[in-house]
């Protein structure tokens, strides 16, 4: 679709309001580099967190409800990703912009001074209405600044800046905790997004549209109706729940009306804010395939790498947290290389198959870890994982966005970073739940004969105790069982260890059979590589300052 530049016309200056979301002239630098902070922040806030939950949790109690931490800022983000995505395109990403800005830093003020984990909860919920906007556009806005085939340069780059957040994240929260504060965690959002708000005020502009709209307020109700339950049903089966009980079957039950009710929403609004007929493109429907496979085998992993490096290599929480530096160096490097890539041939089958084949060896290596396996393995593993996650990632975008009019670009993008979201939304409950049945299964048959019989007659509060992962790898929890085995005399530091090795053994069976769910999932993502048709990147979908023009 060829269209003229909006801004320009013959003698007549740029003016502040232009019907299509096209950013032009020196703008456009000042566009990127708020578009790269909005990434960061958003992306910064999952990690940075994650270090500090333990002292927060001890803080403010409800223990019980930790999950619903990260659940509620998930949730609240991947219903509204889509919603910002349709009326970005209608109305512009500016107001969508600020208004996610302002969300955001009010949730961000709210976290930081909340006295109860409920309030923390809501909190971080409404903060993650804001960020649903401030991680669905930028990948839009890169779109109204450069044409398909440069696309390709910057996408690397904004995937790189996500993966410097993962590094900086856990090692940031864990100083500003020991440092100042948790509240601080929240704070430090707020001076740097304020910053990043002026320039989106300054270099997006205010578009003009002479076409009315029909806001698709349905299926914007249908979806959300849909989500919630269904990543509820995900998050309470196997742990809160049965999944056979009847909270999770009703849960699942409503999911499955409401996505009905959905499907038949799009199908006959007139601007729908999925748009179906997206999925009738194959290669399309591929990207979305690849998009949510990988983005579950990297949840695979991430779920339980900390917890074999303390539980197993018997490293440090903040020394665990570093163990993820070298795959998101690697995710950096490839992002960035893979991308300029693309820029320079046009061309990015063989990268994305490459990609996908490497993702597959990563994830493969991590199985072969041991109980005496060495951190430099897991350093080595984890590199090969990051290079091909990184080849993969922005080139979906990137071909996603080659496919449609610019008009829905913001649409197309919400979809796919909707698919992003929901990949890790649904891993986290399933793996977390496969992981504690596992372990509590293998737990009893690798004890030694005396520990065995010990173990069969603890009550089942007591052997829920020795059988959660979590609680025996941390230093409190072992603490708690060295102080146990104490109480038996002399004996009780040889049973110790024993115990000790027994829940290595273990841990090591049940983290090693996750690894091969995230090897299924990276082969599933590159069996979707070879679904994606090699399409030429358009060059002059629209005029901007510096091209060709049309």
């Amino acid at each position: 679709m060829t269209m003229r530049d909006p801004l320009r016309s013959a003698g007549q200056p740029a003016q502040q309001v232009q019907t299509t979301n096209q950013i032009t002239g020196d703008k456009r630098w000042i566009a990127l580099a708020a578009v790269m902070i909005a990434m960061f922040f958003s992306a910064l806030d999952q990690t940075v967190v994650s270090t500090a939950m333990p002292v927060i949790i001890s803080e403010l109690k409800g223990f019980n409800l930790y999950a619903w931490v990260f659940t509620g800022y998930i949730l609240a983000t991947a219903v509204t990703v889509p919603l910002y995505g349709r009326l970005s395109d209608m109305y512009g990403r500016k107001p969508f912009y600020i208004f996610g800005f302002v969300v955001f830093l009010v949730g961000s003020a709210v976290s930081g001074m909340s006295t109860s984990i409920g309030m923390l909860i809501f909190a971080r919920a409404f903060q993650g209405i804001g960020a649903g906007a401030m991680m669905s556009m930028p990948r839009a806005t890169i779109g109204d600044i450069f044409n398909p085939r440069e696309r390709g340069r910057w996408m690397g780059l904004i995937m790189g800046v996500y993966g410097l957040s993962t590094i900086i994240g856990p090692a940031l929260g864990g100083w500003i905790t020991d440092n100042w504060s948790w509240h601080w965690v929240f704070y430090i959002n707020m001076p740097i997004a304020l910053i990043a708000l002026g320039m989106v005020i300054y270099a997006l502009p205010s578009v003009r549209t002479e076409q009315r709209h029909h806001i698709d307020w349905w299926g914007s109700i249908t979806l959300a109706a849909c989500l919630v339950p269904a990543l509820l049903a995900i998050t309470f089966g196997g742990t809160t729940y049965s999944w056979g009980s009847w909270q999770v079957v009703t849960l699942f039950a409503v999911a499955a009306v409401m996505l009905v009710l959905f499907l038949i929403s799009e199908n006959r609004a007139e601007e729908p804010i999925i748009a179906l007929q997206f999925f009738k493109n194959g290669t399309f429907s591929s990207t979305m395939v690849v998009t949510l496979m990988v983005a579950m085998s990297m949840f695979a992993v991430m779920l339980v790498l900390p917890l074999y490096a303390q539980g197993v290599l018997g490293m440090t929480a903040e020394n665990s947290g570093y163990l993820m530096t070298p795959m998101m160096l690697s995710f950096i490097v490839a992002s960035i290389i893979g991308g300029l890539l693309i820029t320079r041939t046009g061309k990015y089958r063989m990268q994305i198959f490459a990609g996908g084949l490497i993702m597959v060896l990563g994830a493969f290596l991590l199985t072969r870890l041991t109980v005496t396996s060495h951190w430099s393995s897991v350093v080595i593993d984890m590199v090969v994982l990051g290079l091909g996650i990184g080849a993969l990632m922005p080139a979906m975008s990137t071909i996603a966005q080659n496919l449609f009019p610019y008009r829905v670009l913001g649409t197309v993008n919400a979809t796919q970073q909707m698919g992003n979201s929901l990949g890790g939304a649904i891993a986290s409950p399933i793996l977390g739940t496969v992981l504690a049945t596992s372990f509590a299964k293998l737990l009893p048959q690798r004890l030694p004969s005396q520990l065995r019989s010990m173990f069969a007659v603890l009550s089942p509060a007591q052997r829920k105790a020795f059988s959660d992962p979590q609680g025996i790898v941390s230093l409190q929890g072992q603490a708690a069982i060295h102080k146990q085995f104490d109480a038996l005399g002399p004996t009780g530091q040889a049973l110790y260890s024993a115990f000790l090795h027994a829940v290595r053994s273990a841990l090591t069976s049940s983290i090693v059979e996750l690894f091969w769910v995230g090897v299924a999932f990276a082969a599933a993502a590159l069996l979707g590589t070879f679904l994606i048709r090699e399409i030429h990147l358009k060059q002059n979908e629209f005029y901007h300052e510096g091209g060709e023009g049309n």
